[in-house]
């Protein structure tokens, strides 16, 4: 069987290479901090990506099948692709956080207190831990806002009209606030990667 004819055995695919790249190329170290800032990026990837395409692709598209009266709807969004999007977006987002806080290893805590009484002139844990915190109100809002309306506007439980009208209000503001946050985090994450060589990771 080709697996390029199936997504999971794609993805599978990329991950074994990946590792057979880690394993076999000279000099690239095999360790936590690697695997751990592997997996944060490839399911970061996932995460903003579609949080990225749900707020600039299907969020507006919905509107405008909504308004073309005699279009075909999106119902067969609704019914095929949201479901599915929503499955990696949720999951996705939880394996961020998760292999961020793996990353982050002893300076956990130093993050998330941003660095309070920390000899920290590069500011790098006032960074981080911004990052960190604007990452952890976005898990929050995929799981405790995001999902829950999502399956009220998708049948996936029962719910009144008037329901479904508060649920995808509420969903649309909270996936918007994860838009919205998620530019200033990246922008976190990537001046920490600068000020976080040489800084020690857990275990080692």
């Amino acid at each position: 069987m080709n697996p390029l004819n199936n997504h999971r055995q794609s993805l599978i695919l990329g991950i074994v290479l990946a590792l057979l790249l880690a394993l076999g190329i000279g000099g690239f170290h095999f360790n936590p901090p690697a695997m751990a800032r592997w997996l944060h990026i490839v399911a970061g990837v996932f995460w903003i990506g579609l949080l990225y395409y749900f707020n600039v692709v299907q969020t507006p598209a919905m509107a405008d099948a909504a308004a073309d009266k005699g279009g075909p709807g999106g119902a067969a969004i609704n019914k095929y692709v949201a479901p599915r999007a929503l499955f990696w977006f949720r999951w996705a987002a939880l394996v961020t956080w998760l292999a961020g806080a793996w990353l982050l290893g002893s300076r956990f805590l130093q993050a998330f207190t941003l660095g309070a009484g920390v000899d920290d002139p590069a500011h790098y844990f006032l960074i981080i831990g911004i990052g960190a915190w604007l990452g952890t109100i976005m898990l929050f809002n995929v799981w405790a806002l995001i999902w829950p309306n999502q399956k009220k506007i998708l049948g996936i439980v029962p719910a009144s009209d008037e329901e479904k009208a508060k649920a995808r209000r509420v969903a649309l503001l909270a996936s918007r606030t994860n838009f919205v946050l998620s530019i200033p985090l990246l922008m976190c994450m990537a001046a920490s990667h600068t000020l976080s060589q040489g800084l020690p990771f857990v275990g080692q």
